[in-house]
């Protein structure tokens, strides 16, 4: 048996996008990938309103922290990197040790803790950016090979 490829989904507070993309990829391909995620400046928690929509269709991310960026870096194989926002696209270190370029995606994602208005209005955004995030993730396990 082979061992599972890590991913490590990247933003800068590790607390809304690449949280819900951690436990999203666990959910849908947990057996083949190992999902991972870090900020290059972790909030506190994982915010409370993603830990609600991720619940609504069936994924449990309230175990979850938020995590600094060098946790891993130079000290976990990064077997694809995927970042999910303008701040740390622009700030992420250009070369991620052992990981070659096309196996570095960028997938901008609008950050909902940004939002701002009723509480519908905030979960309407969040539920959003989870549906944008399981699409891409869905597109992305069509074309990534099982294996490396």
């Amino acid at each position: 048996m082979q061992k599972k490829q890590n991913v490590l989904f990247l933003c800068t507070g590790n607390s809304c996008r690449s949280q819900m993309a951690e436990g999203l990829l666990r959910h849908l391909a947990g057996e083949r990938f190992e999902a991972l995620s870090a900020g290059l400046e972790p909030g506190k928690e994982v915010h409370p309103l993603a830990i609600q929509v991720m619940a609504e269709i069936g994924i449990d991310i309230s175990s979850q922290q938020p995590k600094a960026v060098d946790v891993y870096l130079g000290k976990t194989m990064i077997h694809y990197l995927i970042i999910v926002c303008n701040k740390a696209q622009s700030t992420c270190p250009r070369i991620w040790p052992g990981l070659p370029n096309e196996k570095r995606y960028y997938w901008p994602v609008n950050d909902p803790a940004e939002i701002s208005g009723s509480i519908e209005e905030k979960l309407s955004f969040f539920r959003e950016v989870r549906d944008e995030l399981q699409d891409k993730i869905t597109s992305w396990l069509n074309e990534v090979p099982a294996f490396v």
